[in-house]
């Protein structure tokens, strides 16, 4: 198992260098100067401009600035952001307490609810629920997430009045930030009325993320399902008599799980990354909401160090994806 990480690990490095590279590219090839965007009206003393990008380190040749973020990035300091002068590090780990909380319940949300209806309807096969599930699913598959979101705000908040239209919090409650997640803040801030709040803000954006990996996995569940139970072994299960859980869920399912452990790894691994639409629509201050508000202010600290972060993250998610693969199939085990 140490061994796979390794090689895991080491497979790595070149992704994160050669996305490095790639976000370091792009961001400058976006129309706009931070040094312009930054001074305003002042911008239009040469003097000051000079001044300020010597300051940001932007008057060096691109290779040289590229290798010395690099060489910074492995000291393990990605650099100050040029608007709000923090670290990029401190302002990535104050903001990705609310991204991984709304991604977490979104994908207990899909798995949830696309594990069982996945089930449902390969057992059903071909029958009314197979396609009304399969159907749902591929709706809930292709509904842009910005209109899915404004029509659950439209009619559970503005309509019924039942959950916030926005943010995390209510701004009345006092809210102590001990670990960043505000459901256990709010609750040991406020008791049960800080929890219930934090739940309620967290509802919607939940529901929206969650919808297109719910679709997925149902689907990717159906499938998976159907090809296990068309082999010998559960046609012989059945044979012997054995009811609907042992075979299904005993036998059938656990030997379908790899395919379904992949795209629930993909899936959690984008969401962990920043769910921009969501975040954007919900007013919710993650790391998506924060990358985009880099890009319009051209924060290239910001930008640079966001991304090496969101690629770390996903190579750490996939490789937990690996391991729980070693886990459900004994085989891989055995070739490792």
């Amino acid at each position: 198992m140490i061994q796979i990480i390794k090689k895991r690990l080491i497979s790595s490095i070149p992704t994160l260098f050669g996305v490095s590279l790639l976000a370091f590219i792009l961001i400058r090839l976006v129309p706009g100067d931070p040094v312009l965007l930054l001074l305003g009206e002042r911008g239009a003393d040469p003097k000051v401009y000079a001044e300020m990008q010597a300051n940001l380190g932007l008057n060096k040749p691109l290779v040289q600035q590229y290798f010395s973020f690099m060489g910074n990035a492995l000291r393990g300091d990605l650099g100050q952001s040029i608007l709000s002068k923090k670290s990029v590090l401190d302002e990535f780990a104050q903001r990705f307490p609310a991204t991984f909380e709304l991604g977490l319940m979104g994908m207990i949300f899909a798995v949830v609810l696309g594990l069982p209806l996945g089930v449902l309807a390969a057992v059903k096969r071909r029958k009314f629920w197979d396609y009304f599930l399969m159907s749902g699913s591929l709706v809930g598959y292709s509904m842009p997430i910005f209109w899915w979101g404004l029509i659950l705000i439209l009619f559970f908040s503005i309509q019924l009045g039942i959950t916030p239209v926005s943010g995390r919090i209510s701004p009345y409650l006092d809210i102590q930030d001990y670990t960043g997640f505000m459901l256990i803040d709010g609750f040991l801030s406020e008791g049960f009325s800080g929890l219930k709040d934090a739940f309620l803000h967290l509802l919607l954006p939940s529901i929206a993320l969650g919808t297109v990996p719910l679709a997925a996995i149902a689907r990717m569940t159906r499938s998976s399902l159907l090809e296990v139970l068309g082999e010998d072994y559960i046609r012989t299960a059945k044979a012997k008599g054995l009811g609907f859980k042992t075979v299904v869920l005993g036998h059938a399912l656990k030997n379908a799980l790899i395919p379904i452990i992949t795209i629930i790894g993909l899936m959690f691994g984008s969401i962990l990354t920043g769910a921009i639409l969501t975040e954007t629509i919900f007013s919710w201050p993650g790391i998506g909401k924060w990358i985009v508000a880099s890009v319009t202010s051209r924060d290239y600290p910001v930008i640079q160090g966001g991304v090496l972060l969101i690629s770390i993250i996903i190579i750490a998610v996939n490789l937990i994806v690996d391991i729980l693969y070693l886990w459900v199939n004994p085989m891989m085990r055995a070739k490792h």
